[in-house]
């Protein structure tokens, strides 16, 4: 079993909830093709700026991957700024493991994570990206097991 960190926006994570389905740009076609069902999928929202409030890096949730990695162009999610019209055809249904009631804080976490190597520039580890793999020792702390 593989432990993967998905890397979201609170509207798209809205769509996750509601449809139990993950999805990333075509690019990202390397890493999705790793996940495999019955692997656990932290859910991460990425730091936003919501009107007037900061909204800090968070891991709302864990699903579990339940179908193989499928293509379908119909538009659910939202196009973050910046990435013009995207529609993340690679999908993978999910089911709800576990929805945390309070968000799990990351930056408080970052000292102790392990796939982080550069704690100063941790969000080098999440740039750019859709979702990473994580070590285990890294998902049972972050949900509370570690």
């Amino acid at each position: 079993m593989s432990y993967w960190l998905c890397i979201t926006t609170e509207e798209n994570w809205k769509i996750i909830k509601e449809k139990n389905i993950w999805g990333v740009p075509e690019r990202h076609k390397n890493t999705i093709a790793k996940v495999k069902p019955g692997d656990k999928l932290l859910i991460y929202l990425k730091q936003e700026r919501d009107k007037e409030q900061n909204k800090e890096p968070r891991i709302v949730a864990v699903y579990e991957a339940v179908s193989e990695v499928f293509k379908d162009s119909k538009r659910i999610f939202k196009s973050p700024p910046g990435m013009g019209n995207e529609v993340f055809p690679l999908r993978i249904k999910l089911k709800p493991v576990k929805i945390f009631s309070t968000p799990v804080d990351f930056k408080s976490l970052i000292p102790k994570l392990k796939f982080i190597k550069n704690k100063q520039k941790w969000t080098g580890h999440l740039m750019g990206k859709a979702m990473r793999e994580i070590p285990e020792e890294d998902y049972k702390l972050i949900v509370g097991e570690g």
